[in-house]
């Protein structure tokens, strides 16, 4: 399990899961783990996976890890080929688009019923655009990406629908993961922020048809990066 070495965002180990006094299953936090690893870059496209490895890091057996690696292999976000191993799958521009798709209209529904409350407190979201400017200050391309998921999140919970971002996250993590690869870039920071601030703008306002579009145009410039990051890391694409 060798990560690329070249990958901007650290490349840190897993982190142990096992022994935890939780009232939950191992084989769920080994999956939360492994998948953390994989939107984040620290197990990168096409990385092998060492069952013997990844049970020494996790300080799991492995009947908790071979259920957290099937549910990853559901997801499309790992492979299992007989005679061949396990590894991290990569990425797919059609898988991408779909995870777009559903975020775009999940959240473009979410921005609209946020927006039907007659009282709209955006302090929580103003706090994040500042965050996100600190982020960006200061070449924190991690911190960053907390601080545009806890935006994302918030306008489904001033919406009454924090459950629908947690329903899209297996597939957004498609998505995840090319956002990953472009936030090094300080240009591309810039540019999200000040969308974000646009749709920040536009649910204080109640302004449906501004936020929509703000919220589309946000959600497709990862469409428009992809062929550059697939240009720098032909590695990590499989079309």
């Amino acid at each position: 399990m060798k990560p690329d070495r070249h990958l901007p965002n650290g490349t840190g180990a897993l982190a142990s899961v096992g022994r935890v006094r939780v009232r939950e299953r191992t084989s769920d936090r080994v999956y939360a783990e492994l998948a953390s690893a994989i939107r984040d870059l620290r197990l990168p496209p096409g990385a092998s996976l060492s069952e013997t490895d990844l049970a020494e890091q996790l300080h799991v057996s492995r009947t908790p890890l071979r259920e957290a690696i099937a549910r990853l292999v559901e997801g499309g976000l790992v492979s299992v080929v007989p005679q061949v191993g396990t590894r991290v799958e990569l990425i797919r521009l059609s898988d991408v688009e779909q995870a777009r798709f559903v975020r775009e209209s999940f959240e473009s529904a979410a921005f609209e019923v946020a927006c039907e409350n007659p009282v709209r407190d955006v302090t929580v979201l103003r706090a994040l655009l500042a965050e996100q400017e600190r982020c960006w200050g200061i070449h924190d391309p991690d911190g960053f990406f907390a601080a545009d998921e806890a935006l994302h999140e918030q306008i489904f919970t001033m919406s009454g629908y924090r459950g629908a971002w947690q329903v899209m996250q297996p597939m957004k993590m498609h998505l995840d993961r090319i956002r990953r690869l472009s936030l090094p870039d300080p240009e591309t920071l810039r540019l999200l922020i000040d969308e974000h601030t646009a749709i920040v703008d536009a649910l204080e306002a109640g302004n449906v048809t501004a936020g929509r579009a703000h919220i589309s145009r946000h959600a497709r410039r990862v469409l428009q990066t992809a062929p550059a990051l697939r240009a720098q890391h032909p590695g990590f694409f499989a079309d």
